[in-house]
């Protein structure tokens, strides 16, 4: 049977994924390779695995992130971070937080439950200026109308309500009005490796849009909170 070109190198590719996973799993019987030298040749092996398609760069996909790179090594150990390298961490995406220039945190909780029902965007079929949606359904319940929806993170109906926050414009709900802000913003800064996205400090979500999630949030008139 023959193969394409391009298929051949997918087959080589994964073949070579395979030769690294298991020289990993044998270490210890004379691969000869320190654990770093191993994720160095697997880090290797997939971004040969990966091209520029799009608006989809490599640079992007493979860039240097501290928070992820301590945050990949813990899972790859199966421990967790250690207290303090986590309060590192988080400390250092808290000075990421972008918060609103003009001091307005809520915007259209209509427009935010469009947003935050979205999975589109940031795939190579997209223009650079389609916008992203928030694809917050995939991982939250958000309204109790939902029938599907992921379990990954917790439910966000009545996230407003069960906070105490009837008037989002009181001194009493600015507290949770700039956490709610800042953890779609960039997640991190509270839970070092948090799953949840960091929508603002990656270029996910423009102000605009964290705004409005932020609306859907803690508005008393959004469907979350009826």
């Amino acid at each position: 049977m023959k193969f394409k070109t391009s298929t051949k190198l997918a087959l080589s590719t994964a073949s070579a994924a395979l030769l690294v996973a298991g020289c990993a799993g044998g270490m210890s019987q004379g691969s000869g390779m320190t654990s770093a030298e191993l994720d160095a040749v697997t880090q290797q092996v997939v971004k040969d695995s990966f091209h520029d398609k799009g608006i989809v760069k490599v640079s992007q996909v493979f860039a240097e992130d501290p928070t992820m790179k301590a945050c990949n090594a813990a899972d790859v150990a199966g421990q967790p971070l250690a207290p303090a390298r986590a309060k590192e961490i988080e400390a250092l995406n808290m000075k990421t937080i972008h918060w609103p220039a003009n001091g307005k945190y809520l915007g259209d909780w209509k427009e935010g439950e469009k947003l935050a029902q979205s999975g589109r965007g940031r795939t190579w079929t997209d223009k650079a200026d389609t916008p992203n949606g928030g694809n917050c359904y995939n991982c939250h319940q958000i309204t109790k109308q939902e029938i599907s929806y992921g379990t990954i993170g917790p439910s966000l109906y009545n996230y407003g309500k069960i906070r105490g926050v009837t008037d989002p414009n009181s001194p009493q709900a600015q507290e949770i009005v700039k956490y709610t802000w800042g953890k779609i913003w960039n997640s991190k800064a509270y839970n070092a490796c948090s799953n949840m996205p960091r929508a603002g400090h990656m270029g996910i979500l423009n102000e605009d849009q964290v705004r409005d999630i932020v609306a859907l949030l803690l508005d008393p008139k959004s469907p979350v909170n009826q």
